[in-house]
């Protein structure tokens, strides 16, 4: 994927981003940045899907999904 249009599609919706960081805060997720909702939700995309199915992922980002996409990533850079 490129990271120039991964950058593109960032700025259309870095707004949910904040707004689920926010949802996370407020369950008692506090160290949540809205770039790591992207992260966590474009992990698996090969190539960017349409802007429609983007926004129903972040949308519905639960927290099990984003803490099993952490822990991933620290097994990943140990």
């Amino acid at each position: 994927m490129d990271q120039a249009q991964k950058q593109e599609w960032y700025g259309q919706v870095v707004s949910l981003c904040v707004s689920k960081a926010e949802e996370f805060a407020l369950l008692g997720y506090d160290n949540v940045a809205p770039e790591d909702v992207w992260e966590c939700v474009t992990n698996g995309y090969k190539e960017m899907p349409p802007i429609h199915q983007l926004v129903n992922d972040i949308l519905s980002l639960k927290t099990n999904k984003y803490m099993n996409y952490l822990m991933i990533q620290m097994y990943k850079n140990s």
